[in-house]
């Protein structure tokens, strides 16, 4: 079967980046690249154009990058700290889970999504935790969540 040269204009998973000739099956081209505009003929003048698209891309891909590092460096300094109902051996009576470390960046004033916080399981125990959290791409820093515990009087 004969397969098609084109010039990628965006980013396509597992195919290649912007601005990449890349050769592919012509149902492949017709029925997906092409609809979506992801695609085009390989062409000087469209060579030309992807060439400056791929620039502009390149360099707002460096500004987020730029912007990701910072933050992940800001995020990373951050140390959460939240009281909860313990019994004496230090158990928590309920956990610590994503949506309370979202509570807790919130009322320090930064804003996460529950998405971006990769716990393996609820925090459990009172003591220091390192809890991973997603910051953009493959980009990742760890949060230091201290858990203190407080026992009722019965």
């Amino acid at each position: 079967m004969k397969s098609l040269e084109l010039l990628l204009r965006e980013h396509v998973k597992d195919l290649g980046r912007c601005g990449d000739v890349v050769k592919v099956a012509p149902g492949y081209a017709r029925n997906y690249l092409f609809p979506l505009n992801l695609a085009v003929a390989t062409t000087p003048e469209n060579i030309k154009v992807v060439s400056r698209r791929k620039a502009r891309i390149e360099a707002q891909e460096a500004i987020d990058a730029k912007e990701a590092g910072e933050r992940a460096e800001a995020l990373g300094k951050v140390e959460l700290k939240t009281t909860e109902k313990t019994d004496q051996k230090g158990r928590l009576y309920g956990s610590v889970n994503a949506a309370r470390i979202v509570e807790l960046f919130a009322e320090i004033g930064h804003s996460v999504d529950v998405k971006d916080i990769r716990l393996d399981a609820p925090i459990k125990m009172e003591g220091e935790h390192m809890v991973p959290l997603h910051i953009a791409g493959d980009l990742m820093t760890e949060i230091k969540v201290t858990v203190e515990g407080t026992q009722e009087a019965s």
